[in-house]
């Protein structure tokens, strides 16, 4: 597992920053990544892959997830998990390891209490890059832009930290629609 750490803190010193753990889930290599979203910045904490040889049975690949996902939330401390929701393939062994390796990402994030946000993969795409169908190579670009970091980022690791910068984007979203209503029993200004 590599573990790359690198990112300043910066932004309103007011707003309490929620870091994020971003996940790919695969079950010969997972990309992880760490964002917090720091006074209306994004930062860049960690990211990194559990990767584990081809040769090896399945349920040991899931172990190893298992083992190295739990590992990254007790070194990292996010308070959730983003992942992109559950898609179809067209071929159904590979759909049914990749739903294994899922099942290992949610079960450990289940496991260390943390909850857990999922995206389709176009509304990750939509939220990184302004396009729904990017392409893996405009979401690793974009990732390393958004995030001040060096190209090139795995394209495992750069499509888990998509999936946390999705959360951070739509919490900060919501949060400034909230922010412009009116109070409870207060009607709005026209």
């Amino acid at each position: 597992m590599r573990i790359g750490a690198q990112g300043s803190q910066g932004g309103d010193p007011a707003a309490e920053p929620e870091r994020i753990l971003g996940i790919d889930p695969g079950t010969v290599a997972t990309g992880w990544g760490v964002v917090e979203m720091v006074g209306g910045s994004l930062v860049h904490c960690a990211h990194g892959t559990i990767s584990s040889s081809p040769s090896l049975a399945q349920a040991g690949r899931l172990q190893r997830i298992h083992q190295g996902l739990l590992e990254v939330i007790k070194r990292h401390a996010p308070a959730g998990a983003s992942l992109e929701r559950v898609f179809f393939a067209r071929n159904a062994q590979s759909a049914l390891k990749l739903g294994q390796a899922r099942g290992i990402a949610l079960l450990a994030a289940a496991e260390s209490g943390i909850p857990v946000h999922e995206y389709a993969s176009a509304e990750i795409k939509l939220s990184v890059v302004g396009y729904g169908q990017a392409s893996k190579e405009q979401v690793q670009k974009m990732v390393a832009s958004l995030l001040g970091l060096p190209e090139p980022i795995p394209a495992d690791a750069a499509d888990a930290l998509a999936a946390a910068i999705c959360y951070l984007h739509q919490r900060a979203f919501h949060a400034r629609v909230q922010g412009a209503l009116p109070a409870p029993g207060r009607e709005a200004r026209r």
